[in-house]
């Protein structure tokens, strides 16, 4: 059950975040906008860290160097979605993000990628990507 409410706090902070990162790049620009919710991602996690205290430091590396990039990844999450948001408004950019991050978490799910366990595909989940396509073309017109 808290990983249901983790997953849809998340998804209503992915919301606000982009609504909040298109406001403030049309003040001062997109790259910025991007740059200003890293550094005040990083203060956050930063004074989070710091009270929890946990010493989990010393594992730092045995992370593999590809995974400690997740972090970039969020500044062309940002840059994507302050753009989709501005072009074609939130409700159908949070659509289409969301089927893209099913689509690719079925593609790595499928093939075991990032050392998750292969899962076959099927055919209720080709069948709830269909219908969520589908919905997105309706919203659009």
């Amino acid at each position: 059950m808290k990983g249901i409410l983790f997953a849809f706090l998340g998804g209503a902070f992915i919301t606000l975040q982009g609504v909040a990162n298109t406001r403030i790049s049309q003040d001062i620009g997109t790259w910025q906008a991007a740059t200003i919710t890293q550094l005040t991602g990083f203060i956050m996690a930063l004074v989070i860290l710091i009270f929890v205290r946990d010493r989990k430091w010393k594992k730092f590396k045995q992370v593999k160097p590809l995974y400690l990039a997740g972090g970039a990844f969020a500044a062309i999450v940002i840059f994507s979605n302050v753009t989709a948001i501005q072009r074609i408004g939130v409700t159908l950019s949070i659509s289409a993000l969301l089927i893209a991050q099913l689509v690719l978490t079925y593609i790595i799910d499928s093939n075991g990628w990032f050392g998750t366990v292969k899962q076959k595909i099927k055919l209720p989940q080709f069948i709830g990507i269909g219908l969520m396509i589908a919905g997105v073309v309706i919203l659009r017109f």
